[in-house]
Parts: C-alpha cells; sequence; structure tokens
C-alpha cells in the first residue's frame, strides 16, 4: 500500500471539499491514487455532502424504532432542506436505519464527537492518566497514550463515528452524507433519545434462600 502522506491528503482535500478523515480513507482505498479516490468520493456523495453541510437543514423526520420485545425504544431527530425530501422513500430509510443504529448502541450518547461536554473529555482524561500501566513512563509519552485512548474513547460515545450495523465497511456518518450526496441536500442528525426499560429504577432483589423462605411462610 502506497504512503498516504499529510500533504496527498491535504490536495485532495483543496479539490473535492471532502472531510480530511474522508480524503484519508478515499486514498487509502485507492492506493494513494488522487483521481481514483476523487471518484471514490464522488460514488459514496462525500465530497458533494462536504459541500452542502453550511447550509440550513430545518425541515426532516422525527424517527422512531421499538425493538422486537419492547424493551428498547429510540426517538431521532433527522434534519434536511426541504419536505419534498424529507417525505421521500431515501430519507425515510436513512432515518429507521439511525433509529435502529441507535437501539444497537447502548453507550453512545451524544451525536458526534463535538458535542462531547469538556467535562466528559477531562474525566476521561483523569481516568486514563491514573491506569496502573502509565507508570514510570515518561510524562511526554503518557500524553501521547492517554490523547489517543481518549481519542477512541469519545468516538464509543459518538453515533456517527460507529461502524453501520447494517454494512460496517462505513460508519454512520459516512451513510448519512451518502444520503446527502444522492438527494443533493445537507441532512444532519440533529438529536435523540433512547429508552429502555426499567432503566433509573431501584428494583429489590432477593436472594435465593431468602425468596424459599418467603414461599414457606405463604
Amino acid at each position: 500500500m502506497a504512503e498516504i502522506s499529510a500533504k496527498l491528503v491535504k490536495d485532495l482535500r483543496d479539490k473535492t471539499g471532502a472531510g480530511m478523515m474522508d480524503c484519508k480513507k478515499a486514498l487509502a482505498e485507492t492506493n494513494g491514487n488522487t483521481e481514483k479516490a476523487i471518484e471514490w468520493l464522488r460514488q459514496k456523495g462525500i465530497a458533494s455532502a462536504e459541500k452542502k453541510a453550511g447550509r440550513t437543514a430545518a425541515e426532516g423526520a422525527v424517527g422512531s424504532y421499538i425493538h422486537t420485545g419492547a424493551r428498547v425504544g429510540v426517538l431521532v431527530e433527522v434534519n434536511c432542506e426541504t419536505d419534498f425530501v424529507a417525505r421521500g422513500e431515501l430519507f425515510q430509510e436513512l432515518v429507521r436505519n439511525v433509529a435502529m443504529q441507535i437501539a444497537a448502541c447502548p453507550n453512545v450518547e451524544y451525536v458526534s464527537t463535538d458535542q462531547i461536554p469538556q467535562e466528559v473529555v477531562d474525566r476521561e482524561k483523569s481516568i486514563e492518566m491514573g491506569r496502573d500501566d502509565l507508570a514510570g513512563k515518561k510524562e511526554e509519552m503518557k500524553a501521547k497514550i492517554v490523547e489517543g485512548r481518549i481519542g477512541k474513547r469519545l468516538k464509543e460515545l459518538a453515533l456517527l463515528d460507529q461502524a453501520f450495523i447494517r454494512d460496517n465497511t462505513m460508519t454512520v456518518g459516512e451513510m448519512v452524507k451518502q444520503a446527502a450526496g444522492k438527494t443533493g441536500e445537507n441532512i444532519q442528525v440533529r438529536r435523540f433519545t433512547r429508552y429502555t426499560l426499567g432503566e433509573g429504577i431501584d428494583v429489590e432483589k432477593l436472594d435465593f434462600a431468602t425468596e424459599v423462605a418467603m414461599m414457606g411462610k405463604a
């Protein structure tokens, strides 16, 4: 595989307007061939999606998903630019897929890493800095290790960074960008809520011996 330099990534970004990570992935998929990488981005709808990202998306839909057994439910708001696109089959399918993804990812709490509050980042950093396997390492090395671990941890909390459950070759963020490219509109996942049956309710649990004793008194 050809080495993907920072300059190569930047050049591709300048030509397409796609994000840095998308450009890096496109070059990796095409063995560093810029022209093929441009085609790859166009096929995925990523380049055009990035150019639309600044446009106002105030239409869309609130979608829902109830998992089998009715123990997990999801509400999600996905925005686009026009009611016409919002009512279309492609957009509605996207909303359903995003809702299902949220139901399947109990550890996901935010749409993107940008939404994660600084206090959460600081807490994760404090946890990582205190791990036993970092004891005795130089501060510079410790900082690099912690930075890498925090980056990974924050992605675990972000919906758009999850591998899409129906096609793990792409992330949820890439799936949304593909839909944006196909519709020609800016599409954004705005917010979501995940409900788990009984969550937050304290339930008194008896040990087996106590249960048997109580049954004997009945």
